[in-house]
């Protein structure tokens, strides 16, 4: 039986959107192809049919959480107060326990870089961060600044999900988030 081509563009795009999810809350060594394609009710087989290698799907589902998340970013970089409100929302319980929904810096990043294998998109969620952050900071050194704040909020949630102590995590997210609103407060 032949499929459409919606068809085929929609479970390219299920396994995309069920990849990202997984590759950031577990890891891309830890997710095989074979539960991956199981999740969705599809074959292992099936998967060539849409990518070359988990290689290529790694890179796209990469590109997928950091498009899901540029909106996110935006709104927060958009409101009255930019900075404040972005912190407050990467550094929140919110998103240290649901690292499937959340950004792919902490868990791709860490894991692609220590695998040997950095990725071009993880550098474009960077610079676009990276951006984001400088215009809403402006003024003097914001380039510099930058690095700093997203290198302190990608370290904390990172640790704060490693932390088996719930006290600890939420010490690691509440002390940085307050020290670097407290940081950008006085920029301005």
């Amino acid at each position: 039986m032949r499929y459409s081509e919606d068809h085929k563009a929609n479970t390219r795009q299920r396994i995309i959107e069920e990849a990202s999810r997984l590759f950031r809350r577990d890891g891309v060594g830890a997710t095989g192809l074979q539960p991956l394609m199981k999740t969705l009710g599809l074959t292992h087989g099936g998967f060539y049919a849409h990518f070359k290698s988990k290689d290529e799907l790694v890179e796209i589902a990469l590109e997928h959480a950091a498009n899901e998340l540029q909106v996110s970013a935006k709104e927060s970089l958009d409101s009255e107060t930019p900075l404040p409100t972005f912190i407050a929302r990467y550094l929140s319980s919110t998103h240290q326990a649901n690292p499937g929904a959340g950004c792919p810096l902490p868990t791709m990043s860490a894991e692609l870089g220590q695998r040997g294998q950095p990725s071009p998109q993880t550098d474009q969620i960077i610079l676009d961060r990276l951006g984001m952050i400088e215009a809403a900071m402006g003024g003097e050194d914001a380039d510099e600044k930058s690095v700093l704040l997203l290198s302190a909020m990608v370290g904390a949630l990172l640790l704060s999900r490693s932390a088996q102590d719930p006290q600890l995590a939420e010490r690691l997210l509440k002390t940085t988030r307050k020290l670097l609103i407290e940081q950008t407060a006085t920029q301005h």
